[in-house]
């Protein structure tokens, strides 16, 4: 007899039928074919045991039989066709624009080369959304946003910050049942990861302690252990990005906003030396070793508060 697996795939039930003997190669197979949901794309979050799962499995033969007792298993990943729009849609941002009509001469304003010519040199050069994780264009418009931040822009010629990739982290890679991560940073800028969305893919975090996250993967530019150099840059950074952003503030990009009322703080900031795709946790400031650093709800609403004092003055 047939068993019947439902998973949960953009929100929505979808009941697949697979043989008696399936295995979890079988069930990635029947997704392509039935969703077209690529195997590279692929990942199924299975609540509570065993997790996450993606190919290439380890246990490629681990029967279907053994899930079913699963409270919920939820699908991430992109159609073929989604990765292929938004693949055309970066191509054509990147496109230089064509030409419009001649124009009549006009004095050309005063332009500073050179500062024009260090925020091209230190800035994220690449920004990446992951395609298999729903509706990737709005984490790359938020990505846009970091990158264009007037604070974080001053701040990264300040310090000739460059970093090769800026990119989101998957939250179901970095989240146990003691702490979330919210950023990592590679080989001292190469990568940098930043948690965006909510653990239930549902929502964005605050844009506030996204920036503040990135301040802190971005004093790792610098310093690698958290010591006191390290902590000294870091509020150094968050001083200036906060004070360079001369916008009026808030949430929105456009008509939407990237903020959930009912975010939880992770506990861990980042994965400090995180080389070569592992990662080590360094201790709060004040400390040594190797555990985590604790980035409270109450530490981020005190920084908050004191950012809109200081606006106020």
């Amino acid at each position: 007899d047939d068993l019947a697996l439902t998973i949960i795939y953009h929100g929505a039930p979808v009941t697949l039928s697979l043989p008696a003997n399936a295995t979890i190669t079988d069930l990635s197979d029947a997704v392509f074919s039935r969703l077209s949901v690529p195997q590279s794309t692929q990942k199924f979050l299975v609540s509570p045991k065993p997790g996450l799962l993606r190919p290439p499995f380890k246990d490629g033969s681990l029967p279907i039989s053994s899930l079913l007792s699963a409270k919920k298993i939820t699908l991430l990943g992109s159609t073929t066709s989604e990765i292929s729009s938004l693949s055309d849609s970066i191509s054509k941002a990147a496109r230089p624009r064509q030409p419009g009509p001649t124009k009549p001469a006009q004095p050309a304003p005063t332009r500073n080369w050179r500062r024009a010519s260090e925020e091209a040199q230190y800035t994220f050069h690449t920004l990446r959304p992951l395609l298999h994780l729903p509706n990737p264009e709005r984490s790359l418009r938020f990505l846009e946003r970091l990158r264009d931040d007037p604070g974080v822009r001053a701040a990264m010629r300040r310090h000739k910050f460059s970093v090769g990739l800026l990119t989101e982290m998957n939250p179901a890679e970095h989240t146990t049942q003691e702490s979330r991560t919210l950023g990592l940073n590679r080989n001292r800028g190469e990568v940098i990861e930043l948690r965006l969305r909510t653990d239930a893919y549902d929502g964005y975090r605050d844009y506030r302690v996204i920036r503040l996250t990135l301040c802190h993967e971005l004093a790792h530019n610098v310093w690698g252990e958290h010591d006191r150099n390290f902590w000294d840059l870091c509020k150094r950074l968050e001083k200036e990005v906060a004070r360079d952003d001369w916008r009026s503030g808030g949430h929105a990009v456009g008509d939407e906003e990237f903020y959930n009322p009912n975010d939880e703080i992770g506990d861990h900031v980042d994965g400090g030396g995180w080389t070569g795709g592992e990662f080590v946790l360094g201790r709060a400031e004040g400390s040594t070793g190797n555990t985590g650093i604790e980035l409270s709800r109450r530490d981020i609403l005190a920084r908050a508060a004191e950012e809109r004092a200081r606006k106020a003055k």
